[in-house]
């Protein structure tokens, strides 16, 4: 069942005189589980409701009501599945203490999966999920293949099971679920031939697997116990070798690219980041895909505008992407800008993600090269509370700056407003 969090103004619950706090417990006599069983089953004309009252007593409403039309229900949060796999990479190994605490939760929930775009394994979705998947048409989904051999996925997710994934990914696409696959990709696990056979049989599955994409490992200091290590540049050089195969043959045979290297994977092999064509409509930039060309010519557009004159502009970014702006503006015009790579400290400095920078490390480096006339910090960094991951607050960065505006965004030309 579901708990009423809030209900809307002016809406069929209002009219009702529903309360918050009260459980939706039944539809239409089915059982409603979580919210997107709510959603579903609300979307009938006519709807027999089984509410539970805060105080223990149970209403049945019977609604009539326009299909498109909702009941005006703001259900509260579900509890989150969580994995139950071992994976050598596991990335919540990688967090340090004292950092927010949702990056401590090991989500692998198909519901957060459909909503936002994260990926998970499907091992903890027996039939009954799997046919109600299909029923309520989720789609598209976003899974985290890493192999498609049996023993050599098993071995990764460290688990016994999972090793079915093939069989899982037909089920769902015969079924009518659309599937972004993503293989993060482990030197000596799943590279080389396994991630050609991969790709193959991913591909093989037909037009259901909407893209697959290739992510190097990431490691922080924390979790470099694993038994795993990053790529070298000649690994990510063979898996950006392996990606442009099965590229050829989707551009050949459905003339769309399909298969994508992460951003990543062209810095860690030394390579220039593709440009826009390279990632089709651009369905993974919220995964890394081609988040990096997002950006760099988000950059480009406001140098040609010369949004920068005038003020001397600090851009605070990681240690990679440093590289990726100074290229930008080396090539345009030369305003006063200087880019700050900003070294994670929290984390280990091989992990470079603008959304991973410590507010500590960022104030160290503004403290260090101030004075400037405007300070562009990734919004990506702050958390919905304006929180860096670190828990230190905007304010501490903002007096880094020396009195300079700090303006935290998601694009420049939002940055450079007036």
């Amino acid at each position: 069942m579901v708990t009423i969090e809030a209900i809307d103004a002016g809406s069929i619950a209002e009219a009702l005189e529903l309360r918050v706090g009260s459980r939706i417990v039944r539809i239409n006599g089915d059982v409603v589980r979580d919210g997107i069983d709510f959603r579903f089953l609300e979307a009938e004309p006519t709807l027999e409701v089984e509410v539970a009252e805060p105080g223990g007593a149970r209403l049945v409403l019977e609604i009539d009501k326009d299909p498109a039309e909702t009941l005006g229900i703001v259900p509260a949060p579900d509890p989150v599945r969580e994995c139950a796999n071992e994976c050598v990479f596991c990335f919540i190994d990688g967090n340090p203490e004292g950092v927010r605490q949702s990056l401590y939760l090991r989500d692998d929930d198909f519901r957060l999966s459909f909503a936002y775009g994260s990926y998970v394994t499907l091992t903890n979705l027996g039939p009954k999920g799997i046919e109600r998947l299909i029923r309520q048409r989720l789609s598209p989904l976003y899974v985290s293949v890493h192999a498609t051999e049996p023993w050599v996925r098993e071995r990764i997710l460290g688990v016994p099971r999972g090793g079915d994934i093939v069989d899982r990914l037909r089920e769902l696409i015969d079924g009518g679920i659309e599937v972004h696959t993503q293989v993060v990709l482990c030197p000596g696990w799943n590279d080389g031939p396994h991630l050609e056979r991969s790709l193959d049989e991913l591909w093989a599955l037909g037009p259901g697997v909407v893209s697959a994409s290739v992510v190097p490992v990431g490691l922080t200091r924390h979790n470099a116990h694993r038994p795993v290590r990053p790529l070298a540049p000649e690994e990510a050089e063979a898996a950006i070798a392996s990606v442009e195969r099965a590229r050829a043959r989707a551009l050949r045979d459905r003339g769309i690219g399909w298969a994508y290297a992460a951003d990543d994977m062209f810095l860690i092999a030394g390579r220039e980041v593709p440009e826009r064509d390279y990632y089709d409509d651009e369905p993974l930039l919220e995964n890394g895909v081609g988040a990096l060309d997002a950006i760099r010519r988000d950059l480009a557009v406001a140098l040609e505008a010369d949004a920068f004159r005038g003020r001397r502009t600090a851009i605070v970014t990681g240690t990679r992407m440093a590289g990726v702006f100074r290229d930008v503006l080396e090539a345009g015009p030369a305003p006063d800008v200087r880019v700050l790579g900003v070294p994670n400290r929290l984390f280990g400095e091989q992990v470079s993600a603008a959304g991973l920078l410590a507010g500590v490390d960022v104030a160290a480096a503004l403290a260090a090269w101030h004075p400037f006339d405007l300070v562009l910090v990734p919004a990506t960094a702050l958390n919905a509370d304006g929180v860096f991951i670190d828990d230190v607050g905007r304010a501490e960065v903002e007096r880094a700056a020396g009195g300079a505006p700090v303006r935290f965004v998601d694009t420049f030309s939002e940055g450079l407003a007036a």
